[in-house]
């Protein structure tokens, strides 16, 4: 997978699409959140200084307090990846974010999402 360009993007400057997308399909910004909080082990407050801090995308899962040990459970395809396949541990774990909030717009259940 050639596009690393993403490791270096501000989650900041992503993160406002995200809620945007779900926004448009009726959904909220924090079932957006929820669904980072579950996959990365952030809470608001840590979310915030993420925010605030510009943090990029490697700094952003690399310091996650716990990648969720369901994220096995993701499968499909996003970006024209099958995000089970992905074997770059770090764009697996956006592709990861990607899906959800994909779900997410499409209207899927949260605990559907949350692979509860």
């Amino acid at each position: 997978m050639q596009n690393t360009r993403i490791y270096t993007t501000a989650f900041a400057s992503v993160y406002p699409h995200y809620i945007q997308k779900a926004e448009k399909k009726g959904r909220t910004k924090s079932e957006v959140d929820e669904i980072i909080f579950w996959l990365t082990g952030y809470d608001e407050k840590s979310l915030q200084e993420i925010l605030d801090n510009k943090t990029d995308f490697k700094t952003f899962f690399e310091q996650a307090p716990k990648i969720n040990p369901n994220v096995v459970l993701i499968k499909g395809v996003i970006c024209g990846y099958r995000v089970e396949d992905i074997e770059d541990e770090l764009m697996r774990n956006i592709r990861y974010l990607d899906k959800l909030i994909d779900e997410l717009a499409k209207g899927k259940k949260m605990e559907k999402i949350l692979r509860e």
